[in-house]
């Protein structure tokens, strides 16, 4: 893992419902390794936070999708050991539209599966933080 950066990271999630079904990943790496949550991560410089959501998300899965808008951001700061901060993120949730593909877990996803709502909603599987949440938010948008 790398050291702490002096400053928070700006981050991109993708949120995917099909056919009843949030497209979630496990992760392959630390920070969270093991955990399952939205795919995303790191925007990179010149890059939007909705392009950043689109991108990541066939990086890491091998699905197409076209962002759609910005449905919330997620703060995520985890202390470290000796008291200061080991990292900090602000992710932007993205909610996104599917196109085509079935998920490959690739990149630093150790897995990539369709989870029906009610198991994402009920925190089925152990998850990131927040994911049932942005679940609830994404669900609204498309009521």
């Amino acid at each position: 893992m790398q050291p702490p950066s002096p400053t928070p990271r700006l981050g991109a999630i993708a949120v995917l419902l099909h056919e009843d079904r949030f497209l979630l990943v496990q992760r392959g790496k630390d920070p969270g390794r093991g955990l399952w949550g939205f795919p995303g991560g790191h925007v990179e410089m010149g890059e939007t936070a909705l392009a950043a959501a689109v991108r990541e998300l066939k990086e890491e899965t091998g699905v197409q999708a076209r962002a759609l808008d910005y449905l919330t951001n997620v703060d995520v700061i985890e202390p470290a050991e000796n008291g200061g901060i080991a990292y900090q993120y602000l992710l932007a949730v993205v909610i996104c539209a599917y196109e085509s593909g079935d998920p490959v877990a690739s990149d630093d996803a150790a897995a990539a599966e369709w989870v029906p709502v009610a198991d994402v909603l009920s925190n089925d599987r152990q998850t990131v933080k927040d994911v049932a949440d942005v679940a609830r938010l994404a669900l609204r948008h498309f009521a």
